[in-house]
């Protein structure tokens, strides 16, 4: 039987050196919505749940928040020690199939395009509920699976060989997340799904074949 995840690792190791270089519209429909749903994290302290180059815990550093950051690819954590901010931020090595060394003591949980690679997902919403403190929130944004449908995943052409590399994804319906969620103990305040329009496909030409289409799904989940 074939791992579909069995290159997570190694695929984005190889994907670190070029990942934030690529003009990659998931990237570019994510951010600012997660950025959005996130708001005020001034003095909060906050857990980064797969966190690739840091792109999400070095802007959550720069706003005021005590950010610690998790991924097991030791190239993305390579390249995000390297950029400016990184010493606000504690990037740890763990892989998300582990349990995690924390309990009860964030504010927040961020975790931006990670379930795809997951192959269960209740034990990593169970883990987000058990490392925030009672009354706090989780954001979690994720390739919209719809976007299976058309072919796509994450994927990455690796220029030193031309290679087309998919590290290694699975298609989790909407509903999945959200009662995976529920399960954990989550109350859901909000699910919203983002597709491309046409001055977003001009800026970013690769999404112009989304256009109308679901790319993103962002869920807003509390811990009460």
């Amino acid at each position: 039987m074939t791992d579909e995840l069995a290159g997570v690792r190694q695929g984005y190791d190889r994907w670190a050196a070029m990942y934030d270089h690529e003009r990659n519209p998931m990237q570019a429909i994510e951010q600012p919505q997660m950025r959005a749903a996130v708001g005020d994290v001034h003095g909060k302290r906050v857990l980064d749940l797969g966190c690739g180059t840091g792109r999400h815990a070095l802007w959550l550093a720069a706003q005021g928040a005590d950010v610690v950051a998790v991924d097991f690819s030791a190239g993305m954590l390579a390249e995000a020690r390297k950029k400016s901010g990184a010493e606000r931020v504690q990037f740890v090595a763990l892989d998300l199939a582990q349990p995690l060394p924390y309990s009860a003591e964030f504010d927040l949980v961020v975790s931006g395009l990670v379930l795809e690679h997951l192959r269960e997902l209740e034990p990593f919403f169970a883990a987000a509920h058990n490392v925030l403190k009672s009354g706090s929130r989780a954001v979690i944004s994720a390739m919209h699976p719809a976007m299976f449908l058309r072919g796509a995943q994450a994927r990455f052409t690796d220029p030193a060989t031309d290679e087309l590399v998919m590290p290694g994804s699975l298609a989790h319906s909407v509903s999945e997340f959200v009662m995976a969620a529920v399960r954990a103990g989550f109350q859901v305040e909000n699910v919203r799904e983002f597709s491309p329009d046409q001055a977003f496909a001009q800026a970013f030409p690769r999404a112009e074949r989304y256009i109308g289409w679901p790319m993103l799904v962002l869920l807003e989940l509390r811990n009460d």
